[in-house]
């Protein structure tokens, strides 16, 4: 168990959190929530003991193993796979070295043999025995295959990097688990493996993610950061939300009906007062006045933007006809003769583990690379949007933001286009921010303002909830909902896929599976599995 008691944490004047007291108990995972900047890293530091509050202290029950996600990628470059997934249990591995010391001994003692059997039976109850094979499922359920195991952590991309270090601090069952973002960069079938790790997991998890869907699933109880403090609530993300609204809207309802009240009084007052047969009642009414209490109902430091995609023409039947389209990518055919036909109505989620083979599909329908082989036409209708995946050369200028977004408008007024700036929460002085100074997520809102500004009646979109807060992806995910033209996506935010998406397109080995229904139907379909199957076999047992 975690107890944190009166955790104040400044940096300069005024506090990220102040007299905070929460306690985390066994048997619950909690969701910790608040809007970028509200210090939801920051805590999860002051609990592993990274970072010293300013005041107060955070209690851990003596005895427990606190386990957390590590975030530099570079760290265990110089350790073998499993070494490095095995190292989230310190204890185990140092047992594992003075061990092999021991018997590595030429002159073995009497004492170091009752060292060694002690050693011995301290392994054993943790479970040493299985430890490799333990990392190993842990790497094989996050899709890290067995061929990497081996392999210094150096020699892996920064995907599996991720997914190494989710492993090391799953492995070998810690009393507490802090997960920051641990749904980065997994794809949708490791997210799915993990969701059904914590759903099982015992003892205590607290996580960080922007991904709802992921929350719901797991979580138990919320941990919401606003006005400087942690408040809990019993339930996933969604009855958080609910539990919220109602609250507000009790409070302002509440406010309305003391107003109206006061109004009264208040008449009764100014009418009465002067009259001597009615001074009592007007004197017990100014007593009655001076004790209502209006709900103060600060306003959250939780900002929407507004993201809505108008095509200025509607969409004709033609949208695009693609024909056995082939692509490969250093030496590795990662489109494999693809064929489709688009339609009007159809929002389109690319799925599957291969990024690279969804990048690339995107880039040729947008003209930035070109097929091997096949060809696509779009619609003499169609208008294109695009938000790719690595958006850093819109930004390597010194252009201001207003400048920039100018630049595609057709209108070329001010006031036009800062209105679709407003919309993306650049207010004031923000117009005038230059490009290059833009944090990840700044830029992410800027692009959506370039999209909302085109006009555009078909929108591909790469991943585009990377760096967002859950707010912008609570609008992004609306926006797409209510767009009336075609869309074609990537995204790691199964609710986004499952709400926004009305046909499904698997990238498997470079081959296409196409079917027209929505995500999680698709992802029950035992005859889908079984292609999928298909599709991984070797080149050989496909011919």
């Amino acid at each position: 168990m975690i107890t944190v008691s009166n955790v104040t944490v400044r940096f300069g004047k005024a506090p990220l959190f102040e007299d905070v007291n929460v306690k985390f108990v066994p048997g619950e995972c909690y969701g910790l929530i608040g809007a970028n900047g509200a210090g939801k890293s920051t805590f999860l530091k002051v609990l592993t003991g990274e970072l010293e509050p300013s005041r107060g202290e955070v209690f851990i029950t003596p005895g427990e193993r606190l386990s957390f996600l590590k975030q530099d990628h570079f760290a265990y470059d110089e350790f073998p796979v499993l070494e490095t997934v095995m190292m989230g249990n310190p204890r185990l591995v140092e047992i594992m070295k003075e061990k092999d010391a021991l018997y590595a001994k030429e002159d073995f003692s009497e004492e170091d043999g009752i060292k060694a059997s002690e050693l011995e039976g301290e392994f054993a109850s943790m479970n040493g025995w299985e430890a490799e094979s333990d990392a190993a499922a842990l790497l094989n359920g996050l899709g890290v295959e067995p061929e990497f195991h081996y392999l210094l952590m150096k020699e892996l991309d920064g995907s599996l990097k991720v997914k190494v270090l989710l492993a090391q601090a799953l492995f070998g069952n810690p009393d507490i688990l802090l997960l920051d973002e641990p749904t980065n960069h997994l794809d949708l079938a490791a997210i799915a493996w993990l969701e059904e790790f914590l759903i099982n997991f015992e003892n205590t998890v607290i996580v960080v993610s922007h991904d709802r869907y992921f929350l719901n699933k797991v979580c138990t109880m919320i941990a919401d950061i606003d006005y400087a403090k942690i408040q809990l609530y019993a339930g996933n993300y969604d009855f958080w939300y609910e539990s919220s609204q109602l609250k507000i809207r009790q409070m302002k309802e509440a406010n309305k009906k003391k107003e109206e009240q006061i109004k009264e009084l208040q008449e009764f007052i100014q009418r009465f007062s002067a009259n001597a047969s009615k001074s009592k009642q007007a004197t017990s009414r100014k007593r009655a006045l001076e004790k209502i209490q209006l709900e103060d109902i600060r306003p959250s430091s939780r900002k929407y933007p507004y993201i809505d995609f108008r095509p200025e023409r509607s969409i004709g039947n033609e949208v695009l006809e693609v024909k056995n389209l082939s692509k490969s990518v250093n030496g590795v055919k990662v489109l494999d003769n693809i064929s489709f036909v688009l339609r009007r109505e159809d929002k389109v989620a690319l799925v599957g583990s291969d990024e690279l083979a969804k990048t690339t599909l995107l880039q040729i329908l947008m003209g930035e690379e070109e097929p091997d082989e096949g060809s696509y036409k779009w619609g003499v209708t169609t208008t294109r949007a695009y938000f790719p995946k690595d958006s850093s050369s819109e930004f390597a200028s010194d252009l201001t933001i207003t400048e920039w977004l100018t630049g595609y408008s057709q209108i070329k007024d001010m006031t036009y286009v800062r209105g679709f700036l407003g919309r993306m929460l650049f207010a004031g002085d923000d117009g005038v921010k230059k490009l290059n100074v833009l944090s990840g997520g700044e830029r992410v809102r800027c692009m959506f303002s370039k999209m909302m500004i085109s006009g555009a009646n078909v929108l591909l979109f790469d991943e585009p909830t990377n760096h967002l807060d859950m707010e912008s992806i609570t609008a992004l995910n609306n926006g797409m909902i209510k767009f009336p033209g075609v869309i074609i996506f990537t995204s790691r935010d199964h609710q986004i896929v499952q709400t926004t998406a009305n046909r499904i397109m698997e990238l498997v080995n470079g081959r296409l599976i196409d079917k027209i229904t929505t995500y999680d139907e698709y992802l029950a379909d035992d005859v889908t599995a079984m292609k999928r199957q298909v599709y991984h076999a070797s080149a050989d047992d496909l011919d």
